[in-house]
């Protein structure tokens, strides 16, 4: 009887916060739910109804299948690499940082964490001047040395090799701090051990840093691919989606789901499909954030 008393004495004090979860999260969330079930789009805005599963059927075996399935498989490529590839670096840096015998460690610390600590919008829109195939920076520099400019904003290959490279510049310094930790949680007894017992240098990376490090960012590489996987910024910034996707109205060749969803909100008006896509993506992110909480540990934390 005590215990419930003081939770009801707490209510008052978490209803603002939960008033506002409800009408900014909720009822948007449930909202596009419905919208999802229905044929409402430029062409039904004032009689609209519900045609139950039909968005869902086209999306995965109906003419927008045609557009869903290459979105949603280089959404999950883009992801992968960004994810994958920042970790490595990350990893790689933190490593030769982590040397107790380079006095300039901190002052390269200061440096690669430039990235980072720049504004993403203003640090996206310079790559975008560096990118560009006429006046930009990289293909200026690359014709002073008697090479060709690049064609990296109308060429499949190379906008989508630009995409890549742009998110793993903005993500690698996240993965360096995130490692650097994991390195300063690792015993030293452990490569001492090692070491009396005749371990190479590789040896210690493979055995003993590599699998720790990793057992401890695992949550947070998930998160950050559920963050890649969403990356609506960077690409559109860049390259709009573009190059154009022969065939198709709603996603050029560099679209992720969430620009694509973008584009068929603002560009074409088909809000059923549009918020099918985006009930398709909350459910892949919401597996994967459920995956991130069970790999931290957070349900057992609850269950105590």
């Amino acid at each position: 009887m005590q215990k419930y008393k003081k939770n009801r004495v707490a209510y008052p004090f978490l209803m603002p916060a939960l008033i506002s979860i409800l009408i900014f999260t909720v009822l948007p969330i449930l909202y596009t739910i419905f919208i999802s079930f229905t044929n409402y789009n430029m062409y039904h805005l004032e009689d609209f109804h519900i045609i139950g599963l039909q968005n869902y059927i086209d999306v995965f075996s109906g003419s927008i299948s045609k557009v869903f399935f290459p979105v949603l498989g280089w959404t999950i490529v883009f992801a992968s690499l960004s994810t994958v590839g920042s970790y490595f670096i990350g990893m790689l840096l933190a490593i030769l940082l982590n040397n107790p015998h380079m006095k300039e460690a901190k002052l390269y610390k200061g440096l690669l964490i430039i990235p980072w600590a720049l504004p993403a919008t203003i640090a996206i829109l310079a790559w975008q001047g560096l990118l560009n195939e006429q006046y930009g920076g990289i293909n200026s520099l690359l014709k002073v040395f008697g090479g060709t400019g690049v064609p990296w904003l109308t060429n499949v290959f190379w906008a989508r090799f630009a995409i890549i490279l742009v998110n793993l510049w903005l993500g690698f310094p996240y993965m360096l701090n995130v490692c650097l930790g994991g390195l300063q949680a690792i015993e030293p007894t452990y490569y001492e051990s090692a070491r009396i017992d005749g371990a190479s240098r590789w040896q210690c990376f493979q055995k003993i840093t590599f699998p720790m490090i990793t057992r401890l960012s695992i949550p947070l590489i998930v998160s950050t691919f559920a963050s890649n996987f969403n990356n609506f910024g960077n690409i559109y910034m860049i390259t709009q989606g573009g190059p154009a996707r022969a065939g198709s109205q709603f996603a050029g060749s560099t679209d992720i789901l969430a620009s694509t969803i973008y584009k068929m909100t603002t560009w074409s008006n088909r809000y059923e499909l549009s918020a099918t896509l985006s009930v398709i993506a909350f459910v892949i992110v919401g597996a994967l954030t459920l995956l991130n909480l069970h790999l931290s540990g957070a349900f057992k934390e609850v269950e105590r």
